[in-house]
């Protein structure tokens, strides 16, 4: 696909971003600037296709409206390409070890003097300063999970062993800043037409979102306690229950007004352990405690989640059904806002399922105009936008500087 015809749409429309990296993180980050209309170039080795391309259909929308090249970057050729890209990005997105595109003297420095205003983000698992013992470290999903403190919490409780949060969220949660930063770095370049480098490290990224976990255990607290479905070690209620179809609900129990709706419903309003105000169910409540657990088990024991649901947001009592995705893609809500939509995928040959542009732009709305690309995919009409001609074209493939049409998955 030619830069010429892509449509133009979205809050990105006009914006160039180029990414160097595999699996989820970088790409996915380059992805949400291609959801939203940006002109998004998404480069992959020659020496071996992403191996996210095996994970099932997640091509399909992780990679959807992006250009793929296949191109060595490593080869004088690739980086020659590379350079010419970088001229006419806005923004870079890296994903790889600390420090190695410095080492490849391809350092911040190198790229302002190719593209002053360029924006380059770097995306690592332990960023690209520091001890160098670590910043040269291969990282995956579950690495930053580990060395960022998220998944000591999460899990049941001892002696079971603590378990990663699925699927791949801290390659998620790092992707989203990886755009956020991306974006803000963008806006402040356009303002001054001076570049910015940002580094976003993996593990960083899961430290920053362990709300009062991280920083009540840094002042004073001890190493939080993994409470498997419970909020906290406190609580005599746990998240989620079973219900009678054998689905589950998930609850949220708190607050005077919420406590006191729930009492009424399930017979309890009139009983004495119930009358000094409360906004909460502990376990050091006695009778009361034990008494709402054991209402609450038999009432979703007698029903199925779908009528628990109802019954209990009937009076605004937070719940929702821990929906299955045959449910997701039944559901009222997920049809009126048609969370879930299908597109064509050229990797696929047919149309595929999957979720929609998130969140929605009202005025610039996004749009999905094609799925994940084939390997190689854009390789012609990315070069020949740089000033390559066919002869220059066919050179690079005969040297394997570029490559096209590997083994695509078909499912």
């Amino acid at each position: 696909m030619k830069a010429t015809e892509l449509p133009s749409f979205g809050t990105m429309n006009g914006v160039r971003v180029v990414c160097v990296g595999t699996n989820i993180a970088g790409p996915v980050a380059a992805t949400l600037f291609a959801e939203q209309g940006a002109d998004v170039i998404q480069i992959e080795s020659t020496l071996a296709p992403d191996m996210f391309r095996t994970m099932g259909k997640a091509w399909a929308v992780e990679h959807r409206n992006t250009r793929a090249l296949a191109m060595n970057v490593r080869t004088p050729e690739g980086e020659d390409i590379l350079k010419r890209l970088i001229s006419t990005c806005d923004i870079l997105i890296e994903a790889s070890k600390g420090g190695t595109w410095a080492r490849w003297g391809l350092g911040d420095d190198v790229l302002w003097e190719i593209n002053p205003k360029l924006v380059v983000v770097h995306v690592s698992g332990y960023g690209q300063t520091g001890d160098p013992s670590y910043v040269s470290r291969a990282s995956f999903d579950t690495i930053g999970q580990a060395f960022g403190g998220y998944m000591a919490v999460n899990g049941m409780p001892e002696p079971l062993p603590p378990l990663p949060v699925k699927p791949y969220t801290c390659d998620y949660v790092t992707a989203l800043f990886a755009a956020l930063s991306a974006a803000m770095a963008l806006f402040k370049a356009r303002l001054t037409g001076e570049g910015e480098s940002v580094d976003v490290a993996q593990y960083e990224a899961m430290a920053r979102i362990q709300g009062n976990f991280l920083i009540d255990a840094l002042n004073g607290g001890s190493q939080p306690e993994r409470t498997g479905e419970y909020g906290n070690t406190l609580t005599i209620m746990p998240n989620v229950m079973k219900c009678g179809d054998g689905n589950y609900v998930s609850l949220g129990i708190g607050g005077a007004a919420v406590c006191r709706r729930l009492e009424e419903l399930l017979g309890l309003a009139d009983d004495p352990d119930f009358a000094e105000p409360h906004a909460g169910f502990k376990k050091a409540d006695g009778p009361r405690g034990q008494k709402m657990f054991d209402a609450v088990r038999d009432f979703c024991a007698r029903r199925s989640a779908e009528e628990v649901n109802d019954a209990l947001n009937s009076i605004n009592v937070p719940c929702s059904v821990i929906m299955t995705f045959e449910m997701m893609r039944d559901n009222a809500q997920y049809q009126a806002r048609q969370t879930i939509t299908t597109w064509d995928d050229p990797v696929f040959g047919k149309g595929v399922e999957g979720v929609n542009i998130v969140p929605s732009f009202a005025r610039n709305p996004g749009r999905i105009f094609r799925g994940g690309p084939t390997y190689g995919m854009d390789n012609d009409d990315i070069l020949a936008e740089l000033g390559f001609g066919e002869s220059d074209i066919a050179s690079l493939y005969r040297k394997g500087v570029i490559k096209n049409g590997s083994k695509e998955v078909s499912q």
